[in-house]
């Protein structure tokens, strides 16, 4: 079993206003990823959500998944893992769960398509897509990893740890490019889908 875990606490400084309900097609571009890891091989989705979090659950479709709190948001993105997992641990029998980044559209179909069968056959405690030799997201990863994961802190996920532990490590290599978070203005004018 696979759960799905969206990382969407952030406050979106950079941006200056809440990212996750930043118009994106017919929806907002939370909605789009979700829409995304809905395709996704998962049993279920959660989605951890802090700033704004009055605004983003009446903003964005959250049907079908779990909803994880995170009070602490403002420490940064390892909070947000923290949280999550933490949530995971208590509530899902998931074996592993994809770490989905809330402000990462468009992330290749055949990517966790690929991590999942891989995860299948791998004794690694994670399998991480390199897209041209730059690792990125989803990072799928196992049940016994997650304590690991839950030690991090400050603004960063689990990169730092996978790349000081590469005996954990499974490489998937992909075709595509790395898929860009969404940040600033510039990322938004790149990305946004174009309306007719």
């Amino acid at each position: 079993m696979i759960a799905a875990l969206v990382l969407a606490a952030g406050g979106s400084r950079r941006l200056g206003r809440p990212k996750q309900l930043e118009k994106w097609g017919a929806a907002t571009l939370l909605d789009h990823v979700l829409d995304d890891v809905r395709r996704f091989p998962v049993d279920e989705i959660w989605v951890v959500l802090g700033a704004e979090l009055d605004a983003v659950m009446a903003g964005v479709d959250l049907t079908d998944c779990g909803i994880i709190e995170n009070p602490e948001w403002k420490d940064g993105l390892a909070a947000s893992l923290r949280v999550g997992l933490d949530a995971l641990t208590r509530l899902s029998k998931a074996e592993a769960a994809f770490i989905v980044l809330g402000d990462q559209p468009d992330i290749p179909a055949e990517v966790p398509e690929k991590l999942a069968e891989v995860w299948k056959t791998t004794d690694k405690l994670a399998v991480v897509p390199k897209y041209r030799y730059t690792a990125g997201n989803p990072v799928l990863v196992s049940r016994k990893l997650w304590p690991r994961l839950m030690s991090l802190e400050g603004d960063e996920g689990a990169r730092r740890l996978l790349l000081a532990h590469p005996e954990w490590v499974e490489d998937v290599w992909m075709e595509s490019l790395p898929p860009r978070d969404i940040d600033t203005e510039r990322d938004i004018r790149d990305l946004r889908p174009r309306t007719l």
